[in-house]
């Protein structure tokens, strides 16, 4: 599904680039669970740009679904990350003044959707996350791993082909943030591939792929043993 081919990333520091990233070969397949973990400044952060689609590398190939997505204009490139990425953020980015529902059509709203099927679609997605009860509910009126379950009902509406969790938990406590990884094996069990950043090693440890980056480089895939 997805394939990196040297790829590489640099950032512009006054007259000086700065590498992030550093002949990244890699490839993830459909209905792989895998964790990216590294210390600040390790890259993964600028990798996740990259996968998400929100960042273009400065060399090399990135190859999603055997597209290459360096070939994509802007355009097309906002269509993949609509369509094809289900983001999931650490601090949920819902907006305050919509209830579930609402937030949850949003990417539906951006694809062009029409009202009734965003409805019966956004009404699935919250029912897949246990949140059918919730449909009214604004983000100030639920709790957190409520409105972590809104986000990834969000991300999850438009049947994307990756999920993309960034921190997924860590603006949770520690059971809250038990229950959501618990529903992310759900997830993975019913077909779905995640792709989960995070610098946890025991949230890691809930994928069945780990990936250690430090200084712009993969220093280990592993298959996680448990």
């Amino acid at each position: 599904m997805i394939r990196l081919k040297d790829l590489t990333k640099n950032y512009a520091i006054g007259e000086n680039e700065i590498p992030a990233l550093l002949d990244i070969n890699l490839h993830i397949h459909k209905n792989e669970y895998v964790s990216i973990m590294g210390p600040s400044g390790s890259g993964k952060s600028t990798l996740m740009n990259i996968l998400g689609c929100l960042d273009t590398p400065s060399s090399g190939h990135y190859y999603f679904k055997q597209v290459d997505v360096n070939t994509l204009n802007d355009d097309e490139l906002s269509a993949m990350r609509n369509k094809e990425i289900g983001f999931i953020f650490q601090n949920f980015n819902l907006l305050p003044r919509l209830n579930s529902l609402q937030n949850v059509e949003l990417p539906l709203i951006y694809s062009g959707t029409l009202a009734a099927e965003r409805k019966e679609r956004a009404l699935l997605a919250l029912e897949r996350v246990g949140l059918s009860g919730r449909l009214d509910h604004k983000p100030g009126e639920l709790s957190g791993g409520q409105r972590q379950r809104v986000a990834i009902a969000r991300a999850l509406v438009t049947n994307p082909g990756i999920l993309l969790a960034d921190e997924p938990t860590g603006a949770l406590d520690s059971k809250t943030g038990e229950d959501i990884m618990r529903l992310f094996q759900d997830l993975h069990d019913e077909g779905n591939t995640i792709i989960l950043i995070t610098h946890e090693p025991e949230i890691a440890d809930y994928a069945q792929r780990n990936i250690f980056i430090k200084d712009g480089m993969i220093h280990s895939d592993k298959i996680n043993e448990k």
